[in-house]
Parts: structure tokens; C-alpha cells; sequence
């Protein structure tokens, strides 16, 4: 999937919906769009923010991590770890000096999800270092990796199902879940679903499976 860079020149608001004109100077565009016979776009939209103090220092935190764990050097481990994100989104390369918030963002979920698959041992819990904290929760239900601790878990149904429905039949795809270790698990019946927001950070969330 390529990826292109451009600016909006013209923009209609319909009310229920929007059109844009986009001006993309990239002449490879126009060929692909043709000869692979391309309707649907996926748009990303950035508003010229760029990396912020608190996203920088949970990238280099995380990196490190990644970096004790892999045992490459630190420089090495940003650079593979750069690459690595550049083949899980199709997006360009980019510099931690001056990327979009969004590119941040977006960084962070692609080292959060390697550590969760890999089993990356962090100093600090993963919630803390989160700049998105609804990815995050899909990506420990993806990975079956506790929401608070990171070790392996078990889907929890934060929305009960209630007395009187059969589990094996009841369709719960629009109930909220999240992943949880035994223990939290636990901790999550004893405490209920505020008390348990309130003490941890993490929540359920709609996802289906």
C-alpha cells in the first residue's frame, strides 16, 4: 500500500458528509490510481503539531526497553524499530526531532504492540506509556496481554451478560470487554467496573472478536 503526501486546496461541507480536493505532487500517483484501477482512500489528517516533550520521552523510554531486551545498541534499536514501523503502516520515514503528533502517536501504538507481542519487559506499565488508550486496549485483547500488567490474560466481559442467557449462544459483540491477568481479573469482580477505572486507568471497550 503506497502513501502519499499533500495538501487540501477545496473543501465543500455537505452536512452528512464532506468533499475534498486534494493536491498530491507525486506524478507516480496518478499512474498507480489508473493501472490498479483504485476507488477507496484511506485519508490521515495532521494539523502541523509536531512531537511533544511527553511523547519523545515515552518513545526513548519504550526504546530502551526494546533495546535490553532485543540487545541491540540504543541507536540501533530506533532504527529497526523506525523500519519495522514504516512495514506495519505504509507510512514514510521520519525524524523524532520534528514528526507529526500523530507520526508520534502512531509510533508509540507500533512499539506498544511489538512489546505486548514479544513479551518485552518494561520498566513501567504499558497503560502509562499509551498516547492512546482505546488502540491500547484493542491491542491487549489482540495480544490476550493484561490491560494493567502486561502478563498474559483472559478476555474479560466488562458489560455483563447477565442472568438467564446461555453464554454458548448469546451474541456479546456489542458488549464491552478488555484483557485481563487472573489476578486483576479478580481484583475487577472485587472492586467493580468504577472503582476499578478509577484505581487502574483502563476501561472496556467494543471490539469484535
Amino acid at each position: 500500500m503506497a502513501a502519499y503526501n499533500g495538501k487540501i486546496t477545496a473543501m465543500r461541507d455537505n452536512g452528512s458528509s464532506t468533499d475534498i480536493v486534494v493536491h498530491v505532487n507525486d506524478a507516480n500517483m496518478a499512474a498507480d490510481i489508473k493501472t490498479k484501477n483504485i476507488h477507496d482512500v484511506s485519508l490521515r489528517l495532521t494539523d502541523g503539531r509536531t512531537i511533544s516533550l511527553e511523547q519523545r520521552k515515552k518513545i526513548y523510554a519504550t526504546l530502551k526497553d526494546i533495546s535490553l531486551y532485543t540487545g541491540y545498541y540504543p541507536e540501533e534499536t530506533k532504527e529497526v524499530m523506525k523500519y519495522y514501523y514504516i512495514q506495519q503502516t505504509g507510512n514514510d520515514y521520519f525524524s523524532l526531532s520534528d514528526c507529526s503528533l500523530l507520526t508520534a502517536r502512531d509510533f508509540i501504538n507500533v512499539l506498544i504492540d511489538f512489546c505486548l507481542k514479544n513479551g518485552v519487559i518494561t520498566s513501567e506499565a504499558l497503560s502509562t506509556r499509551t498516547d492512546d488508550i482505546d488502540t491500547y486496549l484493542y491491542q491487549c485483547i489482540r495480544r490476550r496481554k493484561c490491560a494493567v500488567c502486561g502478563k498474559d490474560g483472559e478476555l474479560h466481559h466488562w458489560d455483563a451478560i447477565g442472568m438467564g442467557h446461555d453464554r454458548r449462544n448469546y451474541d456479546d459483540s456489542k458488549n464491552k470487554k478488555m484483557c485481563l491477568c487472573r489476578v486483576h481479573h479478580t481484583i475487577a469482580h472485587q472492586k467493580g467496573k468504577r472503582a476499578f477505572e478509577r484505581d487502574y486507568h483502563v476501561y472496556g471497550i467494543v471490539v469484535k472478536e
